[in-house]
């Protein structure tokens, strides 16, 4: 197997966390107006799913774990709504886990990237 190659798994966490990350953010955007110490801490959250999509595209080993600490988050913040808001939350995590560390995935953030010449 071609471990330098982008996994379809990697590819498809990292989309969802970039569009994720970009609606909610220009979504809640107006809110920073009315409710800005509250809306300051979603906004940042947007920011950081953006963040992971982008270096999980990039090869980095931390991204992966960042993008599972985002999704934990918001399963424990689930955690204190409906209890099928909190299984929707904890599925998207487990989904997320077996992409993101599974072994076409853990293959590709383990082998050395490739220097451009």
């Amino acid at each position: 197997m071609n471990t330098n190659k982008l996994p379809v798994p990697v590819w498809i966490v990292a989309c969802l966390y970039l569009a994720v990350g970009t609606v909610g953010f220009v979504y809640h955007f107006h809110e920073l107006a009315r409710h800005p110490q509250d809306a300051i801490w979603i906004e940042l959250t947007e920011f950081v799913a953006i963040v992971c999509g982008v270096f999980l595209l990039r090869r980095q080993n931390w991204a992966r774990w960042l993008a599972l600490a985002w999704i934990l988050f918001h399963v424990v913040l689930s955690a204190f709504h409906s209890l099928h808001e909190f299984a929707i939350h904890l599925l998207f995590c487990a989904v997320i886990a077996w992409m993101l560390f599974g072994s076409r995935s853990t293959g590709y953030f383990q082998s050395p990237r490739i220097q451009p010449k």
